[in-house]
């Protein structure tokens, strides 16, 4: 086991979704050098991809790991929400079999992030087991508290969940957000939710969505509470259909409205 990593940040990533490969990498590397006992693991399906992602790790002067994962999923399932689920499980178990790192940073590709994340995040979970920070969506208005996104994981807790997502035979799914979501709150973890970092989300090469941080609003905080989102995944698994997204669509929709009344 490496003991000088203190924090693995982890990534799924494929061929596909990697339009910022350089953005992001550019990125990690600013990071690393603001948190030096940080290691970048990036995961994919893909094995053509791994010997090309290693070279861009090295071109960046990072300290990192490729990881290849097989994709496990129903005869019946079609949606890529697979793909990236088991992604993360294989660098939850990368985290806990191959090194006694304190922190998962659990990030994605397609964002930039401020370069004193790490050192943020650890002063945010303090007396809590996971912290999230909300980003903007990529495709339409408002933003997200999914915890999978930016979301900082303790070992402990690592070691009671895996990632996991829901597709039902009708199509409907529910990702690896809203399965880690319900799994905390069976679990009780303690959860600390907010807009404590910067983040840019990119829709392409070149567009972007950036949010700051910001305090959370009344609404919001009820919204997205553990107990409230708890009962809509439940409700959403019983239904085989995603509640919660529906209703964050109205909402958006709703606020829309009132904004422009």
């Amino acid at each position: 086991m490496n003991n000088a990593v203190h924090v693995i940040v982890g990534a799924p990533i494929c061929r596909k979704g990697a339009y910022i490969i350089d953005k992001f990498l550019a990125n990690q590397r600013e990071i690393q050098q603001n948190y030096p006992s940080s290691e970048l693991v990036l995961a994919t399906e893909e094995n053509d991809f791994v010997e090309e992602l290693e070279k861009c790790l090295s071109s960046y002067g990072l300290r990192g790991r490729i990881i290849l994962f097989k994709v496990t999923k129903p005869d019946y399932a079609r949606k890529r929400v697979w793909n990236i689920a088991c992604g993360r499980e294989a660098i939850r178990q990368y985290v806990l079999y191959q090194t006694a790192a304190r922190y998962l940073l659990s990030l994605d590709a397609d964002m930039t992030y401020d370069p004193s994340i790490i050192e943020i995040m650890e002063r945010e979970i303090q007396g809590y087991d996971v912290v999230i920070s909300g980003q903007a969506v990529r495709i339409g208005p408002g933003t997200s508290l999914g915890p999978v996104s930016c979301a900082m994981i303790t070992r402990g807790t690592l070691e009671k969940i895996r990632f996991r997502c829901y597709e039902f035979k009708n199509g409907e799914v529910l990702d690896d957000g809203l399965a880690l979501e319900m799994d905390l709150a069976r679990l009780r973890q303690r959860i600390k939710k907010g807009f404590f970092i910067s983040i840019c989300h990119y829709s392409n090469e070149s567009e972007a969505t950036c949010i700051d941080p910001h305090p959370m609003g009344i609404l919001r905080k009820i919204t997205d509470s553990l107990l409230v989102r708890y009962i809509l995944i439940r409700a959403s698994i019983m239904f085989r259909y995603n509640i919660s997204l529906r209703l964050k669509l109205f909402l958006y929709r709703l606020l829309s409205t009132i904004k422009r009344i």
